[in-house]
């Protein structure tokens, strides 16, 4: 079932804005401020779905990474995660408990997850739903299920400004590089790089921090990971980094949630494309990722496969492409 259209609760007054967006409420799940102070109905559900009980208990939990710019990164000063996949989450609760992003941001908690405990996290039920970077493929279906995608990245390779030596995936051969472990980025280049010296971290600030220091020549992921760190390192000071820009693969991120939920799986595929129709997934591109220079892209087409025949959605640009685990 679809969410109610925002128009109840589209306009509210800037001090009860910044109100809720810091703090929520959860007084009563079920309804929202209505812009003349008033109470509007969120959204109704059937009883017994994930969407009613999420409503019901005025409050989801959402994995997000705390180190990627762009995406998810826990700002230092006030302590909030900030980024695209930040802002799709608040989306995402805006259609369950009504009212806007802002509004319905009060109602979330962010957990930190990486690459390793994205599914562990999902099937302990530990959180709702988890928004992390995280690229849909068969060997994850089979745990997990997946809305989306919501946006399509492409692994590709950061350097030192100066490395004139690494050009593309093979070049990796006979070199040492990271990327974090649990991820598809480690299978692409073990894969389309096999003499590659692969140095395995948690966190892709840390694979930065190496490229840094001298540990490793190379890091590969998402360009858009990448153009994150880059411009981080840039801030930072220090030798500068670069993307090679010769993309390998291409990696379609999607919303996770418990395997063999398909009432939740639906409505979250429905929401997508509605964020994606009515401009709420340009204006969070360009407030979020478009700050660090990345060009606003077309929106993606959602996948609505199911779990007995699922394609194939992580493909490598080599001529012998294939699914990667």
């Amino acid at each position: 079932m679809r969410r109610s259209r925002r128009l109840l609760t589209t306009v509210v007054l800037g001090v009860s804005l910044l109100g809720l967006a810091a703090c929520g409420s959860d007084d009563d799940p079920a309804v929202t401020p209505g812009p003349d102070g008033g109470e509007a109905p969120a959204p109704g559900f059937d009883a017994g779905t994930t969407m009613a009980e999420l409503q019901a208990a005025g409050r989801m939990t959402v994995g997000v990474k705390f180190d990627q710019p762009g995406f998810g990164l826990k700002n230092p000063t006030t302590g909030a995660v900030e980024g695209f996949d930040v802002e799709i989450a608040k989306l995402l609760a805006a259609g369950i408990y009504g009212g806007t992003a802002a509004e319905a941001a009060g109602k979330v908690q962010f957990v930190e997850t990486i690459s390793a405990n994205r599914e562990p996290f999902l099937e302990s039920g530990q959180v709702d739903l988890v928004v992390a970077t995280y690229t849909i493929n068969d060997t994850r279906k089979g745990r997990v299920g997946f809305a989306g995608p919501y946006f399509v990245a492409r692994q590709d390779i950061m350097v030192k400004a100066s490395d004139a030596t690494i050009n593309g995936v093979a070049d990796l051969n006979g070199k040492k590089v990271c990327t974090v472990r649990g991820s598809t980025s480690e299978k692409n280049i073990r894969a389309q790089a096999p003499q590659a010296d692969v140095s395995l971290f948690d966190l892709y600030s840390q694979c930065a921090e190496a490229l840094g220091d001298g540990r490793v020549v190379a890091v590969s992921t998402d360009d858009t990971i990448l153009a994150g760190l880059v411009q981080a390192r840039a801030a930072q000071g220090g030798d500068p980094f670069k993307l090679v820009g010769a993309p390998f693969s291409q990696e379609p991120y999607g919303v996770g949630l418990a395997k063999g939920d398909d009432a939740f799986r639906t409505f979250l595929n429905d929401l997508l494309e509605e964020i994606f129709a009515n401009g709420e997934w340009v204006a969070a591109f360009e407030r979020t990722l478009g700050q660090i220079g990345l060009e606003t892209p077309g929106t993606p087409t959602v996948d609505r496969y199911t779990d007995t025949a699922a394609a194939p959605t992580t493909t490598t640009t080599a001529a012998t492409a294939s699914s990667v685990p």
